[in-house]
């Protein structure tokens, strides 16, 4: 028999769509803020000479200054007053995860529920506005080395360059946590899918650009196409993949009957640590390329020789990617996913899974299996994200058409889809509600 929620789902269409007004105010709501940071990534920073930056970063795009532009929207590339993005809001929400895990005054806030979860964020806000302070000065100290980037180099360039960095990072802040609260799906998420999504177009058309002009081959290019919708389909899949584990519930005394015991599952995703692992890699990889670049060849020798060794395409640059990919799906998952606190909530509600002991078994049984699925999502990761490094060394393919753009874009609109699902949920069964009170007032 038909559930009624698979009822519901077989009914959402594109009229349920029309009559849900809250969820197309939202999603208005994330198109225009959307549209509001698309429009500041072309607002540059006083004092830039745009010819001299645009050949300095044609020279410097493989490095960690591609990354950026690539999440930017193309903000780098023209330094643009969102030029660092979210990206240190992102870095600062790790750090302060990581921390958790030492510091037992913010393990205390993370189990105080609400306001905890409060306190926690006003602490990521604070250390957003340090590290990107940190960066906006890094950015001017190298832009003023870059050659004639900057018309009047001196302490009042980097002062407002500061300013007006910092200040867009915390505008994008405040926008992305509206979308969260007023929007459709996450907000800094969606802020950085829709820089890639921005130059995607771009990207392709200097793809078939290449292939005119005989750099890249028609083959070559189709070959591309292929691997590149096979690779969304894997993602979609191993994004989706769960390990389910089957949780029992005893039987209840209700008043003079017996309910019968009840049962549900324990979701247990493949892929726990989303795209966070492969952005940490690829950061902490590029800095060595992107020190040397804005050194200009005159750093020390062993920079010089360590970014050799760590070009795109080099066996120890790939090696220690996926090293680092590997270590940090492990160490965000447990960070993210604590088997001690689920074993003892299943305890607390009676819950327990069928042939282990309830308790400190029953945690290090959920362990074990998530050490094992992890190691396959780590795995996936991986390959998702060395295979277009491979393409982008060897065959010169844009750097859009790398693992981790692609992961980001998959993962933010199934993310997003899936809320617009919800409210669709939400609002039939607000409809059902209301049609079944008129029934019950007119039979009265």
């Amino acid at each position: 028999m038909v559930s009624a929620a698979e009822q519901l789902v077989s009914n959402l269409n594109f009229a349920a769509f029309a009559k849900a007004d809250e969820l197309k105010k939202r999603i208005w709501f994330t198109l225009g803020a959307l549209i509001i940071y698309r429009l500041g990534t072309y607002i540059p920073i006083p004092g830039i000479n745009p010819e001299a930056l645009a050949d300095v970063f044609r020279q410097q795009q493989s490095g960690i200054l591609g990354m950026f532009n690539m999440f930017s929207g193309g903000a780098v590339g023209r330094m643009a007053i969102f030029a660092l993005n979210i990206m240190p809001y992102i870095s600062a929400s790790i750090i302060i995860q990581l921390l958790t895990t030492v510091s037992p005054h913010l393990e205390q806030l993370k189990k105080e529920g609400e306001q905890g979860r409060r306190q926690i964020n006003q602490y990521t806000r604070y250390g957003t506005v340090f590290l990107a302070t940190l960066q906006g000065y890094g950015i001017a100290v190298g832009l003023e080395g870059a050659g004639n980037v900057v018309l009047d180099p001196g302490a009042f360039f980097r002062i407002t360059t500061v300013i007006t960095l910092v200040g867009g990072t915390v505008f994008l802040m405040w926008l992305g946590e509206q979308i969260t609260a007023r929007g459709v799906g996450n907000g800094i998420s969606l802020i950085i899918f829709a820089g890639i999504i921005a130059e995607l177009p771009s990207a392709l058309v200097g793809t078939l650009e290449l292939g005119r002009q005989g750099a890249l081959s028609g083959g070559l290019i189709v070959i591309l196409l292929v691997m590149a919708i096979a690779v969304i389909g894997v993602i979609v899949f191993m994004e989706r993949a769960q390990r389910r584990l089957l949780v029992q519930y005893p039987k209840r005394q209700t008043g003079n009957s017996m309910a019968q015991g009840d049962s549900s599952h324990l979701p247990l995703k493949l892929n726990s640590a989303g795209v966070i692992p492969p952005i940490f890699a690829s950061s902490l990889l590029l800095l060595p390329i992107t020190v040397a670049n804005f050194s200009a060849g005159q750093g020390p020798e062993w920079l010089t020789s360590v970014t050799a060794m760590l070009g795109r395409g080099q066996p120890l640059y790939i090696l220690i990617y996926v090293s680092l990919i590997i270590f940090f799906a492990f160490f965000y998952t447990a960070i993210v996913f604590n088997p001690k606190d689920t074993a003892e909530n299943l305890k607390k509600y009676g819950g327990f899974l069928p042939g282990i002991r309830p308790g400190e078994r029953t945690a290090e049984y959920i362990d074990y299996v998530l050490t094992r699925i992890t190691t396959l999502g780590a795995l996936y990761l991986a390959a998702v994200c060395v295979l277009p490094e491979i393409l982008i060394s060897n065959a010169g393919v844009p750097f859009y058409f790398g693992g981790t753009s692609l992961l980001i874009v998959v993962s933010v609109t199934m993310d997003t889809v899936a809320q617009v699902q919800s409210h669709l949920l939400a609002h039939q069964y607000e409809g059902l509600i209301k049609r079944a009170k008129l029934r019950g007032a007119r039979r009265r």
